[in-house]
């Protein structure tokens, strides 16, 4: 009689078992649920308030960036030429920088003479990366180096690592090392995506570096996102209060890693042949954010 009276939910919850399924067959009888304990009816409250809350949601907003397109198409389909499904991290950074992201300035050694050459030019202290499109983690044998601080040290490093390639991973295809300058200490967080084969894109946030397949801190959302899905993502995670500042640190640049995540999206709304990715570190310091590392993957 209430439930039929009143335009409000109304639950039942009867916890006397057998001695109750008469009533709870009275509330079923007038489509009044009925629980076996208090916290399973608080729990489907909940559930009916957030799916109000959803529906209340403004329309989605995308927002779209001016991009180099074409830049982007060209990377792409130069290692689908290849028969390459893999980019390298240079054809990579590419496609991320034709979309607005910020990269470190890099160039590709294909000789120890030629990386010393560039560490100058761009100047020291260096990092030196093993540059392989079969190669995806390259700290695993030893492929990157960093805080370079002379020529010595620079040859040492690209004639270990283009060794170690090759003994440890002699079927890949190595093209020499990057060298790239050193970007200054930030907090590291990953901005990835990967394709669904029912649902499209999947973006991905979290802490980053080399402890997020250990901590599985991340969020995830449906490609394209708004703005305002961007940084829930954000605000999503349990390492969130460390990107705000604690203990007197300042804080990391939100709007920069609410923008990466856009652009992301954009990339790989228009371009759904792109299976996987991830910017991993994207390092974030108080102004402004730099993709250290990029990795993609083509549907094949």
């Amino acid at each position: 009689a209430v439930a039929a009276r009143h335009d409000k939910p109304v639950f039942g919850c009867f916890m006397g078992e057998a001695k109750m399924q008469a009533g709870a067959r009275v509330l079923m009888e007038h489509r009044v649920p009925n629980y076996p304990f208090p916290g399973r009816a608080a729990g489907a409250a909940e559930a009916m308030w957030r799916y109000r809350q959803w529906l209340e949601q403004p329309p989605l907003q995308v927002e779209t960036f001016p991009v180099e397109r074409e830049k982007a198409r060209e990377a792409l389909e130069r290692a689908r030429a290849e028969g390459r499904v893999a980019l390298g991290e240079a054809e990579a950074r590419a496609v991320i920088q034709a979309y607005g992201l910020s990269v470190p300035r890099s160039e590709l050694a294909r000789t120890a003479d030629e990386a010393v050459a560039l560490a100058e030019e761009i100047g020291y202290p260096v990092a030196l990366k093993i540059a392989s499109p079969d190669i995806l983690h390259k700290t695993d044998i030893g492929g990157v180096r960093l805080n370079l601080g002379n020529a010595e040290a620079v040859r040492d490093a690209f004639d270990l690592m283009t060794y170690r390639a090759s003994r440890y991973m002699p079927e890949a295809e190595v093209w020499g090392a990057l060298v790239q300058e050193m970007v200054p200490p930030g907090r590291e967080v990953i901005v990835g995506m990967s394709s669904d084969p029912q649902f499209g894109p999947l973006l991905m946030f979290g802490m980053g570096g080399i402890y997020v397949e250990v901590l599985r801190d991340v969020s995830f959302r449906l490609a394209p996102v708004s703005r305002r899905e961007a940084r829930a993502m954000i605000e999503e995670v349990r390492s969130y209060p460390l990107l705000r500042g604690v203990r007197g640190e300042r804080p990391s640049d939100l709007e920069a890693i609410t923008e990466t995540i856009l652009r992301v999206s954009q990339l790989v709304t228009d371009f759904p042949e792109i299976v996987e990715m991830d910017i991993n570190p994207l390092m974030v310091h108080e102004k402004g954010a730099v993709a250290i590392d990029v990795r993609m993957a083509l549907a094949g």
